[in-house]
């Protein structure tokens, strides 16, 4: 079999008969124009997008764009591995010896203090922002940053669910190998009325806890992976009613198409390999992730 070329976008799949959201997407890091991203999506049945900022310049960028396109709605955050870059900074030079490393470090942790809630406040006005629908993609990511960015991440994930609660806009999730402490921080803050699990990652027993929480679950083109049997047991076992599809783009692209670019109308793919795991026809799926979709981000 010929080798896949890499650098040729998928084809275009068959439309859906019923039109679903990209429920997390970033047009920003994809190569097109923002109109040819909704033509095209749309073409194939997908007719919204949530368009997801990851630090301050994305996040305004998600706002504008969606004030400028109806179809487009907005979420902003700092990302989870953003939050201990803005605290650490770049590392002070100059001599002086242990004490002085030390007062440099106790200043760089003080001013990276002051960024973060610098930060912080910004995404806080951009959430008051009406075409604005979610606060993320935040939570926690133990496997990009390690230890040492810890207690940043999860200062900034507190922030986050308080500004959502505040603002009354859907928090959206990043939880990669660090589902016990997101699920025992929205405990002790307190969960916002909507929160989404983007790029679901949790086993079958985790969906039975978000489902018995209420929270959704948005799976995305890796359920369609070979090698991803236990996020579809989790899809298996996710209530109709809680599940929503995204691309991620221009990451994970479903199968058979992985390793190029994703991007939203390729969400039909995904859909319909969603549709086989959970039993149901491919209509009543879209219908369900429609209604679903518009219910998690208040559209």
């Amino acid at each position: 079999m010929a080798k896949q070329d890499n650098d040729t976008p998928p084809p275009l799949p068959e439309p859906l008969r019923v039109p679903v959201a990209d429920s997390h997407t970033h047009l920003d890091m994809q190569d097109t124009t923002v109109e040819a991203a909704l033509a095209k999506a749309a073409s194939v049945g997908v007719t919204t997008l949530v368009q997801v900022g990851c630090d301050l310049a994305g996040s305004r960028w998600a706002a504008d764009t969606a004030a400028a396109h109806a179809a487009v709605h907005a979420a902003v955050a700092l990302h989870p591995n953003e939050a201990p870059r803005i605290v650490q900074g770049d590392p002070a030079e100059g001599g002086g010896g242990l004490r002085a490393d030390r007062s440099r470090q106790a200043a760089r942790t003080a001013g990276g203090d002051a960024a973060l809630d610098d930060a912080l406040a910004e995404i806080d006005a951009l959430a008051a922002r009406p075409e604005v629908r979610g606060v993320g993609e935040t939570g926690l990511d133990y496997f990009r940053t390690g230890p040492e960015g810890t207690a940043a991440q999860q200062r900034s994930f507190r922030a986050h669910i308080e500004i959502a609660k505040r603002r009354g806009k859907a928090l959206v999730i990043h939880d990669r190998e660090a589902h016990d402490d997101v699920l025992r921080i929205l405990r002790e803050e307190g969960a916002p009325d909507r929160v989404v699990f983007h790029c679901y990652s949790g086993d079958a027993a985790m969906a039975e806890t978000c489902a018995a929480a209420g929270y959704f679950m948005s799976f995305a083109g890796n359920v369609t992976f070979k090698n991803a049997q236990p996020l579809r047991d989790a899809l298996a076992v996710a209530p109709p009613e809680l599940v929503l599809v995204e691309t991620d783009a221009p990451f994970l692209t479903p199968a058979p198409y992985r390793g190029r670019a994703n991007a939203p109308y390729l969400i039909p793919f995904t859909l319909r390999a969603m549709a086989e795991v959970k039993g149901m026809t491919e209509d009543a799926l879209a219908s369900a992730v429609a209604a679903n979709t518009a219910r998690a981000f208040d559209y």
